[in-house]
């Protein structure tokens, strides 16, 4: 079942790149941007994250944090954050728990083979703890931008 626009995010706590357990509680009173991805070190997963570490300080000055979520672990976060120079966090969700619960985990089809697999979403949550907007089967190119417009838009324009 999909999670409603007005809706109260469901509560979790996950693991970090560096294995501290993150709750998204934590982040009342500032916008969360919690953005599902397939597997870290693939292209769009790689360009996605890259994307939202070029303006995580655009994010910041509108009170917001960015969090991916991916069924990879704690370990492959932390590779694939020096690797490739991710500044966003990322979280650990290997049970795929809150993966389920946001309902990315869906039937997938590549290549006339179906299997399940994390469909690329990303959740806005405002400071209360609401789903503010949802973007599903997220295109990568220009969504980091999308993304702070939305939350411009919400905020009056305020930089």
């Amino acid at each position: 079942m999909d999670l409603e626009v007005g809706t109260i995010a469901p509560d979790f706590c996950l693991p970090d790149e560096n294995g501290n357990t993150v709750c998204l509680k934590d982040f009342r009173g500032k916008w969360v941007v919690l953005y599902f991805y397939p597997k870290d070190n693939t292209p769009g997963c790689t360009k996605e994250a890259q994307d939202f570490s070029e303006k995580l300080e655009e994010f910041e000055k509108v009170g917001a944090v960015v969090l991916g979520v991916s069924p990879d672990s704690v370990e492959s976060h932390r590779k694939f954050k020096e690797k490739k120079r991710i500044r966003v966090k990322l979280l650990s969700d290997t049970e795929k728990e809150v993966i389920k619960r946001y309902n990315v985990w869906q039937l997938k089809k590549m290549y006339g083979k179906e299997y399940y697999g994390v469909v690329r979403t990303t959740y806005l949550i405002d400071p209360e703890g609401r789903i503010a907007h949802v973007w599903k089967r997220v295109k990568v190119k220009g969504h980091a931008d999308s993304v702070l417009k939305k939350i411009q838009e919400f905020s009056g324009g305020k930089k």
